[in-house]
């Protein structure tokens, strides 16, 4: 049987809002690729890559997207070393709304936004044009 739909709405309305701050041990991260049982491979602004776990209030409730953000605690990390475990650390909250996340001053400025630069393109692009017609191409004698 699931999670009661209570539980599943209270972790949703807690993903939406940041945090006022975070502690030393938290950072925020990008997810590279899902590992399965609920872990994940994410990078570090410092472009370090660690295996987290997704917590459990989480599971099931909330899908996390490649390339996405979520905020990571790593106090955990120390005592799990010890005793030899690959993951380092347990993702606590889920980024849904970038643009206020992006807002806070904790934010990485390593984690610039994706955004698309025409500049970068060598040739004029035709997405979403029409193909040249035959008129176009013919010189009028």
């Amino acid at each position: 049987m699931g999670k009661p739909r209570r539980h599943a709405h209270a972790a949703d309305q807690e993903s939406l809002t940041p945090p006022d701050q975070l502690t030393d041990s938290q950072s925020i991260a990008r997810v590279i690729k899902a590992e399965g049982n609920s872990n994940y491979i994410c990078e570090l602004p410092n472009k370090k890559t660690i295996l987290v776990e997704l917590e459990s209030r989480f599971r099931n409730t909330i899908w996390i997207k490649r390339g996405g953000y979520v905020l990571v605690d790593l106090g955990s990390m120390e005592e799990r070393s010890k005793t030899g475990s690959k993951v380092v650390g347990e993702i606590i909250n889920i980024v849904r709304d970038e643009k206020a996340w992006r807002k806070e001053a904790y934010w990485p400025k390593q984690f610039v936004r994706q955004t698309y630069d025409e500049s970068e393109d060598e040739e004029e692009s035709t997405v979403g044009k029409l193909p040249p017609s035959d008129s176009e191409d013919e010189e009028y004698e």
